[in-house]
Order: structure tokens, then C-alpha cells, then sequence
């Protein structure tokens, strides 16, 4: 007997399971809210511009991962690059060992505080801020991460947990430092030593495979998940029956749509914090772009986070002899209006130099309300909550938002293939994903 499965979410997770399922003889069906799959992977073209959607490079070491994404698509290897825009000072990335372009006076500030830091276990360290404090000194923390915190996260540092961490910040030694202070010569420090993109149809070509053959039913939301009858409810009032039903929904609205849910695990979901964010998507009639795959930026007056260019990445994304830049600005909900953000982060850019107004051919701003897991101190407790109800009533939780974590793509991936492997396998009754 074929049981019937339903995947919500067409976005890398969702695509993985539903792929390593019909890899082994079981269909599913897949709803999508959104016109066309991919999620946050997925991208959007104007004029012969194509932009990704709040995507960069893929830079996976996983083999299964790899398999699928370079077999997919022929693409391009990119060495990392990197940078970042400093009060207009461009300094290599990580900065925290590419500090030549600074002062005088904030170089021996950084480098009396890199040589007088204390070694403490990381069990020992209370939120992030003392991370930062702890890895690179008070003067650098203070300028250059606990300030980018602000902007990504839209929340202090000392707010923040420090599990996330992992390899994504750099911690170099007194000598790393000292030759950043004298000299631009610096090795890659970067956590990826390679970067690979699509050579055409942006980051999405890579998982076309995934999504062959896939029952993927496009602008289908569903507004009802009944987990004692095994149905669920889409915003047309058609009903689906399922035996097993995988979710990439982002964990606060699967809880919204589900039934006869406590209040408990309620409150626990209305407690999981994201960022959301804008996009701004540049079309400029020019090459003359900074040559950087994208940077970060840390004035406080600039609402921008990140910057990266998807002409950079390939050319197919922008006609000929044009170019392109995509601008990150991070917010609690919807709290921008266009002409802030063209006053606060388009003009000063131009101002910076990074591009000329008058080489503008369009702009395009789009809000996506889940960007970024914030991963405050009640971040675990809550999310167990919602994860073991989910659990318990046998509804698997997959990718960025169902996992409720820091994923890349790769870890989105990997997420919807061990579902499907513990289906397959049955022995994943319980719902749970671990590595």
C-alpha cells in the first residue's frame, strides 16, 4: 500500500524529501503558496535582470549535496572575495585580521586588546556579546560585530545565545592581526576557500533535479492542518486526506493553521524570533560596480547589512554590459516604507560611491517576513516545545524555519533528505531529525 504523502513547502527542504521519496518508489504531493518552487531559493526576473531571492553561493562539501547541485547545472567556481565597507574605508573580509585601511590609534586599540584577551571556555561564556568581547577585544567588538548584530539580527549581542557560532566567525592570533595592521598581503580567511553558482538561471538551476518530476502544486496555501483526522485544508476549501504529512512551513504559522493546539506550545511559537527583511534589487546601465561578490557594511546610518552582486555571481544575470546589486536591509516586521529605504540605503550608497544614481535602469523592493532565526536565550526551550508536538502527533519539521535553525542551503537540504530516509526507513514515526 502507497501512503499518502504531503509535503507543504516547495523550498530546497521540501524538494529534497519529496525527491529521496520518489527515488525510492513513493510519491508525494507538494503544496506551494508561491507561484513557483524553490522558497528563498527561488529568483525573479525584470528586464533581462535576474535577482536571487536573499540567496548567496554554494560553498557545500557535503557529497550527496554536491552530487545533485553540479550535476544539475554546469557553473562557475568563485574564489571567495568578500569585503567589507567601513565609515568609507573597504577592508578585506574577515576584518578582524585585514585591519590595514584603519587608523593608527584604532589599530593599537585592536591589537592591545587581541594580545591582552582571556581564554575562557566557551560552557563559561553568558551571550554573545561576551563571546566577541572575549574572541577579538572591546574596541573591535564594539565596532565592527556587535554593530553588524544590531543590523542583522535587530537585537543587542548580549541578547544572543552563542551555540549558533560554529566556524562562521574567524578567530585569529595576535601575529594574524599585527600582519593585517602592516599589510593588505593577507591569506584567505574566509570559512569557504570556494564559492560555485549556476552559470545560467540563477541559484535555483542547482536543484532542478531535485524538483523533475515532483507533484509541486504551485499557489496552493494551506490554512488548515487537522492531525486527528489526517486532513488538511487549502484557501479554496479543498480538503487532502494524508498518512504522512511533512512541513517547511516556518514553525509560528504551522501553529497558526494546525488544530487543537495548546496553549502552551502557542505561546512557546509567538516566542521563536526571525528578522524580517527587504530586498532591493539594482539594475545599473554599467559594469563599474564595486568588484567584490558582495560586502558587508557597518555604519549605523546606513540601514544596509549586506550587498552582493548577481551579475558577479554570473553574467546571465544581467544583459550585456550592465550589472546588478542586491541590498539586505533586516527589520522586526514591515517598518520601512520605499522612500526611507531609497533615502537611508540607496542614496547613501551613492554617496559612498558605491554606484551612480544616474546609471540606475530600475529598482525592485520585495519583503520577505521570515530572513533570519534569532537565536535569543529562550530560543531551545521554545523550540523543543513546538518541535515535540509536532512530534508527538507525527508530523515531520524540516529546512530553515521548520527546524527553526541556522541553515545554509545544504543543511536545508540535508534536513528534507533525512526525513524522507526516516520514512523510508520506518523508523522516523517519532518525527525527529537529528545529525
Amino acid at each position: 500500500m502507497n501512503d499518502k504523502i504531503i509535503i507543504l513547502g516547495a523550498g530546497i527542504s521540501g524538494l529534497a524529501a519529496g525527491y529521496y521519496l520518489k527515488r525510492s518508489g513513493k510519491s508525494s504531493k507538494i503544496f506551494e503558496k508561491n507561484h513557483s518552487w524553490g522558497g528563498l531559493c527561488d529568483n525573479f526576473t525584470i528586464n533581462n535582470f535576474r535577482f536571487d531571492r536573499f540567496v548567496h553561493l554554494s560553498f557545500t562539501e557535503d557529497k550527496a549535496a554536491n552530487d545533485l547541485f553540479l550535476n544539475a547545472t554546469p557553473y562557475i567556481r568563485h574564489t571567495p572575495n568578500p569585503f567589507n565597507l567601513y565609515y568609507g574605508k573597504w577592508i578585506k573580509h574577515p576584518a578582524q585580521n585585514n585591519l590595514y585601511p584603519l587608523t593608527e590609534e584604532e589599530k593599537v586599540k585592536i591589537l592591545n586588546d587581541i594580545k591582552n584577551r582571556k581564554e575562557i571556555p566557551v560552557d563559561k561564556i553568558n551571550n554573545y556579546e561576551e563571546w566577541l568581547r572575549t574572541q577579538y577585544g572591546d574596541y573591535f567588538a564594539e565596532k565592527f560585530p556587535m554593530r553588524y548584530t544590531k543590523k542583522y539580527w535587530q537585537t543587542e549581542a548580549r541578547d544572543l545565545g552563542v551555540k549558533w557560532v560554529g566556524n562562521r566567525m574567524y578567530r585569529p592570533s595576535y601575529d594574524e592581526v599585527a600582519l593585517g595592521c602592516r599589510s593588505t598581503e593577507t591569506p584567505l580567511a574566509y570559512y569557504a576557500k570556494e564559492m560555485r553558482y549556476p552559470e545560467k538561471g540563477g541559484f535555483k538551476a542547482f536543484f532542478t533535479t531535485l524538483a523533475k518530476d515532483l507533484d509541486i502544486q504551485n499557489r496552493s496555501q494551506i490554512m488548515e492542518i487537522d492531525y486527528s483526522e489526517k486532513v488538511i485544508k487549502d484557501e479554496y476549501g479543498n480538503m487532502y486526506s494524508y498518512d504522512i504529512l511533512i512541513s517547511s512551513i516556518p514553525l509560528p504559522e504551522l501553529v497558526k493553521i494546525t488544530k487543537d493546539v495548546s496553549d502552551e506550545v502557542r505561546l512557546a511559537a509567538k516566542m521563536l524570533r526571525c528578522t524580517s527583511g527587504y530586498q532591493l534589487s539594482i539594475g545599473l546601465k554599467t559594469k563599474s560596480i564595486p568588484p567584490y561578490l558582495w560586502f558587508y557594511i557597518y555604519d549605523e546610518d546606513i540601514p544596509v547589512a549586506r550587498v552582493y552582486s548577481p551579475s558577479l555571481k554570473s553574467a546571465d544575470n544581467a544583459p550585456d554590459n550592465c550589472s546588478s546589486l542586491q541590498l539586505e536591509i533586516y527589520c522586526n516586521e514591515n517598518k520601512y516604507s520605499k522612500k526611507d529605504l531609497i533615502d537611508k540605503s540607496l542614496n547613501k550608497l551613492v554617496a559612498a560611491g558605491v554606484f551612480k544614481i544616474e546609471d540606475i535602469l530600475l529598482t525592485d523592493l520585495r519583503f520577505e517576513k521570515y530572513a533570519n532565526v534569532i537565536f535569543n536565550h529562550d530560543i531551545y526551550k521554545n523550540r523543543k516545545i513546538v518541535r515535540d508536538f509536532y512530534d508527538n502527533i507525527g508530523i515531520y519539521t524540516i529546512g530553515r524555519f521548520g527546524e527553526w535553525d541556522y541553515f545554509w542551503s545544504d543543511q536545508s537540504f540535508l534536513s528534507g533528505k533525512l526525513a524522507a530516509e526516516l520514512i523510508l526507513s520506518e523508523k522516523g514515526s517519532n518525527g525527529v531529525l537529528n545529525y
